[in-house]
């Protein structure tokens, strides 16, 4: 594999932006982090040294650990629930030419012998080595949600939480599954969130109808993620927290955001942000096959969509239905329109969602020793060039 030296550029470490740094990237990882200057750490390799060192210049842009997108259904035509290999190569290529180097292949409420399938094909192709985007795993969105809230999602493959199914799933695919949403307030819920974390699978809220208090309790059980914050769950109410209230008030709860306008207003993304911190809001995409296609008729776990504008909806009008927005459009509305630092806004796309699925020791931050996932973004925050585990993707 080719070494790197990428420089002239700021790095966005977990500590701060290195400024006119240089990063070397060997054998798929990251070797070396320094900062140009007299004063600073100097390139211990010589470039005469090594003659397959490509030198990047950053031209003063910025180098961002690679995006992690805990949430998302397909892309470019194709859909994870029944995506074959070919067509897991399409979305992991869209994705990762956006910024995503790390992904989770989710699910939609859909009879057990369609979730079954979708952990048969991405066991499959992750034993095998990927050449874009790397799947992580699975975020299993359903089916055991709210039928008051099932927003996009198909109602009428709505179940109640089943252990048994989890003990198959964890059974035949050890360590697959990385996260599962569901609504806590429905019969069953509570020994199911307790078994997910006893499985070290995140337990989520998400299309749920649950009162301030049975989110909480199902906070002691293990929960502690929130799926699409606002959209899909019981609001905010002055004398009835909610959801809503609930998530946005427990420090145990790690919050997702869609950062494209429409799911979210931007004072609502800010809100979220300041409420959870830099170290608990988690930027998503909820994407789904519409994205990279344009406007259209698309379906969505076998509902009829629409997009217009960009912008998805159930035919039916009744709800949004997951997005056509990548990860790069989701870190540049933050910064552009929230106004989040370019530092917080990297950490909610990379940082916050690797610690969230157990990742964050392999990649996530731009760290000596890390995996090599790194993008390099123009000084307009423009995407130029995507590494994943130290190839250079385009």
């Amino acid at each position: 594999m080719k070494s790197t030296l990428i420089e002239h550029v700021n790095i966005v470490t977990p500590d701060g932006i290195l400024e006119n740094g240089w990063m070397l990237l060997q054998d798929g990882n990251i070797a070396q982090i320094g900062a140009a200057g007299p004063a600073r750490q100097q390139l211990e390799v010589d470039p005469s040294a090594a003659p397959d060192l490509e030198r990047i210049d950053g031209e003063g842009g910025y180098a961002l650990p690679g995006f992690i997108d805990i949430h998302v259904h397909g892309g470019y035509g194709h859909d994870f629930m029944d995506a074959d290999r070919d067509e897991l190569n399409v979305i992991t290529r869209f994705h990762s030419s956006h910024g995503t180097t790390t992904m989770l292949a989710t699910t939609v409420t859909a009879p057990k012998s369609g979730i079954d399938n979708v952990l048969e094909r991405v066991s499959r192709y992750r034993s095998e080595p990927m050449p874009y985007a790397q799947l992580a795993g699975v975020h299993l969105e359903g089916p055991f949600i709210s039928a008051k809230w099932p927003g996009a999602q198909n109602s009428s493959h709505i179940s109640a939480p089943n252990l048994d199914w989890l003990d198959e799933w964890v059974n035949k695919y050890p360590g697959l599954i990385k996260m599962q949403t569901l609504a806590p307030e429905t019969d069953g819920a509570l020994p199911y969130i307790a078994a997910l974390k006893a499985n070290g699978i995140v337990a989520a809220c998400g299309h749920t109808d649950a009162l301030y208090e049975q989110l909480e309790a199902a906070v002691e059980q293990g929960l502690s993620h929130a799926v699409h914050t606002f959209n899909a769950m019981r609001p905010l109410h002055h004398r009835e927290p909610g959801t809503v209230g609930g998530v946005l008030t427990d420090d145990r709860i790690t919050a997702e955001v869609i950062a494209d306008g429409h799911h979210v207003h931007p004072v609502g993304i800010g809100l979220i942000a300041k409420m959870k911190g830099a170290a608990n809001t988690v930027l998503i995409t909820d994407a789904i096959s519409a994205v990279g296609l344009g406007d259209g008729p698309y379906e969505l776990g076998g509902l009829a969509v629409i997009v217009q504008d960009g912008v998805a909806r159930l035919a039916d009008g009744s709800s949004l239905a997951g997005s056509t927005l990548t990860m790069i459009g989701a870190l540049q509305f933050a910064v552009r329109r929230v106004g989040i630092p370019l530092e917080q806004a990297s950490r909610m796309a990379s940082g916050n969602p690797a610690r969230v699925i157990g990742i964050d020791d392999v990649t996530g931050s731009l760290t000596a020793g890390k995996q090599a996932d790194v993008l390099l973004l123009d000084r307009q925050l423009e995407l130029k060039q995507v590494w994943v585990h130290g190839r250079k993707l385009g």
